[in-house]
């Protein structure tokens, strides 16, 4: 998550390109970690400042704790790296309730997650100026918040039937 804005379509008159106030001084960055739930429709946020083996192994013990009445919990994932970090593995060895599985390089359409994100960047920053970094995790949190519990809106937006 940043806090730049997100241009996208606009309606504007024949001719003149629509301008977009985008006004920024430096590039704030924050990682956010989210899993969705297909069965309930929730999802599970962590944010850090970092995104490495150590902010991703505490986003695992967060969905771990948050299904921990779950016989098996099966995690779809992209090939950033430290999704495949030493550490992470011999640490996954020891929590047999956990299951990776990683899609193909370069197919984020098949990430129910990134369909969220999208979502969130359609509803928060799209054509908008964010001041601040804490102001998009404001709004972030505030449009997300209902989504961690289970939602139908969220069922919608992440579930493709092919």
């Amino acid at each position: 998550m940043s806090n730049t804005a997100t241009v996208s379509y606009k309606w504007g008159i024949k001719g003149k390109q629509p301008i977009i106030e985008c006004k920024q001084n430096k590039r704030e960055r924050q990682t956010v970690f989210g899993s969705y739930n297909y069965e309930s429709g929730e999802i599970t946020i962590n944010f850090a400042d970092r995104g490495n083996t150590a902010s991703f192994k505490k986003h695992l013990k967060k969905v771990l704790d948050t299904y921990k009445l779950a016989p098996k919990i099966i995690m779809v994932l992209d090939n950033v790296r430290y999704h495949h970090a030493k550490k992470l593995k011999q640490w996954l060895l020891k929590t047999a309730k956990l299951e990776l599985f990683f899609l193909p390089p370069y197919s984020p359409d098949l990430n129910a997650v990134e369909r969220a994100w999208w979502y969130m960047r359609k509803k928060i920053t799209n054509n908008r100026y964010v001041m601040t970094l804490e102001e998009r995790k404001k709004e972030f949190w505030k449009m997300f918040s209902h989504f961690q519990k289970p939602n139908e809106e969220l069922k919608l937006v992440c579930e493709i039937n092919y």
